[in-house]
C-alpha cells in the first residue's frame, strides 16, 4: 500500500464535509474549538480500548487491534477537520513538524 498523505486526507474530508454540509456543522475557524473536542473524545476512545483490553491486545492482530485503529482513523478525520476549519495547509503542517523535529533531535 502506498504512503496515505495529508493532502489525500484533507480532500477526503472535504467530500464528507459537503456531503454532510446540511447535518454537521460548519468548517470554519468558529467551529475549530469543536472539532478539537470532538477529537479528545475519540482519543478517550482509543485509551479505552487499550485500558480495557491491554497493550498486547491492541498490538496484535485480531479484534481488538482493528478496532483500535478504527478509533484512530476517527482521531485523524477529526484532525483533518481542524487543519480544515483554521485553513493549515499540508505544506505548512510539512514546514512545521519538520521544524520541530530538529528541535526535539537536539532537545536532550
Amino acid at each position: 500500500m502506498a504512503d496515505f498523505s495529508i493532502n489525500e486526507m484533507l480532500d477526503m474530508q472535504r467530500t464528507l464535509q459537503e456531503k454532510y454540509k446540511d447535518k454537521w456543522e460548519p468548517i470554519s475557524p468558529e467551529t475549530g474549538k469543536n472539532k478539537l473536542l470532538w477529537m479528545i473524545g475519540e482519543i478517550g476512545e482509543v485509551i479505552d480500548i487499550i485500558k480495557k483490553h491491554g497493550d498486547q491486545a491492541a498490538s496484535e492482530e485480531g479484534g481488538q487491534r482493528a478496532h483500535l485503529v478504527e478509533e484512530l482513523a476517527d482521531v485523524l478525520m477529526f484532525y483533518n477537520d481542524v487543519l480544515l476549519c483554521y485553513g493549515i495547509t499540508a505544506d505548512e503542517l510539512k514546514s512545521a513538524y519538520t521544524e520541530k523535529f530538529r528541535s526535539n533531535l537536539n532537545r536532550w
